[in-house]
């Protein structure tokens, strides 16, 4: 896993790569304000339907404490529940998630 940190005042940015099985590639981009997720950005090769449902992922995990991987656990196992993906699974976006 590869990544890297960037620190201000206010908050920490950091950024983690994760190569998955078969060498696809998952890029998470997090900002942490206070401990909690103040903004997340999910990229990479896959594929998700309906397509905008990425949005509603990371919508959902804005606010979790950056420490609470239950919660953290909680929201991707919801969202999986509602969309098909090709090229990723929920553990895949656990661990990364989970990673910082």
């Amino acid at each position: 896993m590869n990544g890297g940190t960037i620190k201000d005042k206010k908050s920490i940015k950091k950024i983690r790569e994760l190569k998955i099985e078969g060498g696809k590639l998952i890029r998470c981009k997090i900002e942490v304000k206070n401990g909690k997720i103040e903004r997340i950005l999910l990229s990479g090769d896959f594929f998700l339907y309906p397509e905008e449902s990425i949005t509603q992922l990371e919508s959902g995990l804005k606010d979790l404490e950056i420490d609470d991987r239950k919660s953290i656990k909680r929201v991707i196992t919801k969202f999986f529940r509602g969309v098909e993906t090709v090229g990723i699974t929920k553990e895949d976006l656990i661990k990364i998630i989970c990673s910082f």
